[in-house]
């Protein structure tokens, strides 16, 4: 039964590194911009919405529509960013596991 304990010894192994992975996904900042910068958005590579900016010439309410569809697009790109960051740590820590192909983790 020496292969069954190695088996349940990496998976605690694999359960820890992944807590202190999750924990280090709140640590990672990115930033998603849109409009050529003049609204950004910082977030988490865990998603947590950090800070919002909106430059000034965007505050007038004739620009209210396009202010709306830059935030949204902003958030859309530090989303994407933060995902990316996620999955960049996440295949760090799955670096040397025998995972099939398509295996995600968290499970």
């Amino acid at each position: 039964m020496k292969d069954l304990n190695d088996i349940l010894a990496m998976a605690q192994n694999v359960q820890a590194e992944m807590q202190k992975a999750q924990a280090a996904l709140d640590t990672i900042e990115v930033e998603g911009a849109a409009g050529g910068g003049l609204v950004k958005i910082k977030a988490t590579a865990k998603g947590r919405i950090i800070t919002v900016d909106i430059d000034q010439s965007l505050l007038a309410p004739s620009e209210k529509q396009m202010l709306e569809d830059l935030v949204a697009a902003a958030i859309n790109d530090a989303r994407a960013k933060a995902d990316a960051a996620s999955n960049a740590e996440m295949s760090k820590m799955t670096a040397g596991m025998p995972l099939p192909p398509g295996f995600k983790l968290p499970f």
